[in-house]
């Protein structure tokens, strides 16, 4: 056994189970370098076998069953098993007695322990004869003869009797393969360390290939970065090269050779399609040869078959040598085939492979397929695939085409430019030709609408496209690619929910998600489903909010879409829920999982709400100052964003609860007051802005003017029920009070809505002591602490109980940018044990005992 050899004990348990068992028959199967010979001598020389073991490898001379069996009988006395005098051999290398091979399985079935006959090489056994005496002494020496057949092609052997008889244990290619740890490892036998990163790409590359990764490994050993080597090496004119093409390509014959190079280009390959590239008929039974053979050629589903990847990587490049030019036009050829067959996904890289752009886009756009520049698993490769489209391309599809990319990057200007040049391109509507195109054009004025935030112009679109998509010549391309009819809904929802046109957008949100349920919907679907969350949320229903954009998160897991690609709508809803719930750990976690990077680039309406959520979360946790900052951070940021007088409304709300947190209600009033006519929520937020304020006929006049909180959704029912209450204890009135605060903590329980009782002012602590009012058990002991305590607001925060010295204020200020121990003590150079005696004093003067509580203590008492 060689030094380097990687033993897998997966493989090797899996024989000794098969031999030491019921079964009487092991085939282990595999390509040229697969490992089979070195895993099955490993197993036998440290395995407890059952009985005395055979070994032939068979040579191509041994392909006659008067040779073969005398070979096998002497391996048999070679090995040290005793065999009777009868046995003696074949008389003629052509042909055996049946009686000998009676004799020989008769003498086997009477032995008490198995002899295990290992047969290397049997793809050099092609005579059925052979295959047919075999398997009559397997058959007829019982127990007393185990058969493990090695082998690159099928064996003749009648294999599906011992599968439905349990007697066969298989070994296949994808057994042999190396898996990423085991690449590792070898690579480390060879004195080479890959990174986990590393060791996945190389297995991926090689396909697990055994002969391949050793021969990759080997050529990367000189390298300066073995590594970086490794995935970038050409592989044409490596000694992989030259193993492939002496043990696989020159071994077959001249059409089946042709096939392999001209098939080469394509991912995967049809009989038809080969027949096409090759210019003959006979690719079906090619194929299946080269399958059975081993010659790696894999079946991939019904008809259709894939070359190994680093097989496919070498023919290729050996295809450039042999046929200089001929690969430009094999894909032209291919492009063509696959979009006759309706595979326009497949044959576009083949058109930009072949140069042929124009071909490409017309396709694309015929199809209609252009919705898949915006969603579906596909949109990140197709997109990249147009962006090498020359600027100078043809024809009104092409136009289509260049405008789509530029939407998909968010160049409004540049996409509406190259969109009405290919518009002016069209023929008539009217013309069955033209019809895709059309379309096609109405759906990216309809997404630039959605970029310019312009609920009218995508409103004028999508209903253009809707009349278009009733043509009955586009129906079955419709059905083929729902993604147009789910983005256009999609866009429209969008669209109006930015303009604060609730209902109609929850109207096509919901056309969006059940339009379609299938992968090249799920990212549209995914975005839709988030945005219902959020409307449900603005309308006070945060129970409705929370299963939306649980739905939402699902929908991304269900279809694998990667987090870059996924919106974070459904994660900052759940952060607004929890914050109403008072669940700041929650919270904070969901909006750490969803950053503001993609949000500010793509969607204001993510971008508002990533700072509205992350504003709301400051006040909750004590910290209104930075609060307002990111608030005023996001109007500038996004200042160029046309406005949306929801958004206001909610910035408002936001803020207004900031200014009460820092003791300002004049503040707070004058923020909201704009928005008192908006809806519910800001009227009574205004009111209890105004009753902090000491202004009780103005609150007492917005609550009178309020329809009533029935209708309304609990989370704005509860906030007016608690104002009310306040509003009746400032007139003296107790009894009402603590009847309206009943009403609300019946209200609230089913959600856990504890933000609005926290939020409802010093005054609601003197209610809540001595269990009064009933019904308030679910809002937890420190909900109702915290409420309690709010009543000593007006005194301010107790001062320390002892100055902080200014070390311990320089560790405070650190602590308050979030660092960690181990960093803080870089930064001020301190040991770790030093700055841990500081925290440990400084929580004890704050009269603290945790970070967050510091910092907050820090800033109630003006020290940060």
């Amino acid at each position: 056994m060689p030094q380097t050899f990687i033993r897998r004990a997966r493989l090797a348990e899996s024989l000794t189970r098969a031999l030491t068992g019921s079964g009487r028959l092991v085939l282990v199967n595999g390509p040229a370098g697969a490992g089979k010979t070195l895993l099955a001598a490993d197993w036998a020389r440290t395995a407890l076998l059952p009985g005395p073991m055979t070994w032939l490898t068979v040579e191509s001379g041994d392909n006659t069953p008067g040779i073969f069996w005398a070979y096998v009988l002497e391996a048999l006395r070679h090995h040290g098993i005793p065999l009777p005098d009868d046995l003696a051999g074949p008389a003629r290398p052509s042909e055996v007695d049946d009686s000998l091979l009676a004799r020989l399985a008769a003498h086997l079935n009477g032995r008490t322990d198995p002899v295990i006959l290992v047969l290397d090489e049997f793809e050099r056994i092609s005579a059925p004869e052979v295959a047919d005496e075999l398997q009559f002494v397997l058959q007829h020496a019982g127990a007393g003869l185990r058969l493990l057949l090695i082998s690159r092609t099928e064996p003749l052997l009648p294999l599906h009797r011992y599968r439905a008889a349990g007697e066969l244990t298989e070994i296949r290619a994808a057994d042999l393969a190396f898996l990423p740890g085991e690449t590792a490892e070898l690579a480390r036998l060879h004195g080479l360390s890959l990174s986990d990163g590393g060791a996945h790409a190389l297995t991926e590359r090689t396909g697990g290939w055994v002969a391949g990764l050793r021969l990759c490994i080997l050529a990367a050993q000189g390298a300066e970065d073995p590594e970086t080597f490794l995935k970038e090496f050409e592989t044409g004119q490596t000694t992989v090269a030259d193993f492939l093409l002496a043990e696989v390509l020159e071994t077959q014959s001249a059409a089946s050779q042709d096939l392999l190079l001209r098939t080469s280009i394509c991912e995967r390959i049809h009989p038809g399609l080969a027949n096409a590239l090759t210019g003959r008929d006979d690719a079906a039974p090619v194929l299946a040869e080269l399958q059975r053979a081993n010659a790696f050629v894999e079946p991939t589903s019904h008809s259709w078959y894939r070359l190994h990847p680093l097989f496919a990587e070498i023919l290729r490049a050996h295809l450039n040598t042999r046929h200089p030019g001929l690969e430009c036009e094999l894909h032209g050829t291919a492009a063509r085939w696959l979009s006759e067959a309706g595979l326009v996904a497949e044959a576009l890289p083949h058109a930009a492979e072949a140069g042929d752009w124009a071909f490409a886009a017309d396709r694309l756009v015929d199809d209609l397929a252009i919705g898949q520049l915006f969603t579906g698993l596909n949109a990140d490769r197709l997109r990249a695939l147009f962006t090498r489209m020359a600027p100078d391309t043809p024809g009104p599809a092409a136009g289509l085409v260049r405008a789509a990319c530029d939407l998909a990057r968010c160049d409004v200007d540049r996409g509406l430019a190259d969109l009405d040049r290919a518009e002016a391109q069209l023929p008539p509507v009217a013309s069955q030709d033209a019809s895709a195109a059309h379309l096609s054009c109405a759906l990216l004025r309809v997404m630039a609408g959605l970029l310019l935030g312009s609920a009218d112009m995508v409103e004028t679109a999508a209903r253009r496209a809707a009349e278009l998509e009733e043509r009955e010549i586009l129906q079955e391309r419709l059905e083929a690619h729902p993604e147009m009819r789910v983005l256009r809904f999609a866009a429209l929802g969008s669209a109006q929910l930015w303009a604060g046109r609730f209902d109609a957008a929850r109207a096509a949100l919901t056309s969006a998600v059940e339009a379609s349920h299938g992968p090249s919907t799920a990212l549209t679907r995914h975005d839709a489903l988030g945005r219902l969350a959020l409307i449900d949320f603005l309308e006070g229903w945060p129970g409705r909010a929370e299963e939306k954009a649980r739905l939402a998160i699902a929908e991304a897991e269900r279809f694998g879409l990667p987090p870059s690609g996924r919106t974070c709508l459904g994660r900052l809803v759940l952060a607004a829920v929890d914050i109403e719930r008072d669940d700041l750990v929650s919270a904070r976690a969901h909006l750490h999982q969803a950053p503001p990077s993609s949000p500010y680039a793509r969607d204001p309406v993510t971008a508002w709400w990533w700072s509205i959520t992350r504003a709301r979360l400051l006040v909750a946790g004590g910290d209104p100052v930075q609060a307002l900052q990111v608030l005023d951070d996001m109007r500038e940021t996004l200042s160029a964003t046309s406005p949306s007088f929801w958004v206001d409304g909610q910035v408002a709300l936001a803020a207004a609860a900031a200014h009460t947190a820092r003791g300002h209600p004049g503040a707070a009033v004058k923020t909201l007051a704009a928005c008192q006519e908006a809806g519910p929520h800001y009227a009574i937020a205004s009111a209890h802005a105004r009753l902090a304020a000491g202004d009780e006929e103005a609150a007492r006049a917005l609550l009178d003017a309020l329809p009533g909180p029935d209708g309304h959704g609990p989370a704005v029912t509860v906030r007016a029920l608690l104002v009310r209450a306040q509003l009746a204890r400032t007139r003296g009135d107790e009894v009402t009070a603590r009847h309206l605060i009943a009403r609300a903590l019946t209200v609230a329980r089913p959600g856990r809505l504890r933000r609005p009782f926290l939020e409802a002012g010093p005054w609601l602590g003197q209610l809540l002591d001595s269990g009064s009012p009933a019904g308030r058990d679910w809002l937890s002991n420190g909900a109702v602490a915290k409420a309690q305590a709010a009543d000593s607001v007006g005194i301010g925060p107790a001062p320390v109980t002892e100055p902080l010295s200014d070390r311990e204020r320089e560790v405070l200020g650190q602590l308050a940018q979030m660092m960690s121990t181990q960093e803080i003590a870089a930064q001020l150079f301190l040991s770790v044990n030093t700055v841990k005696t500081h925290l440990k004093n400084i929580y004890r003067k704050l009269a603290v005992t945790r970070r967050g509580e510091a910092v907050r203590r820090a800033r109630e008492l003006h020290l940060l």
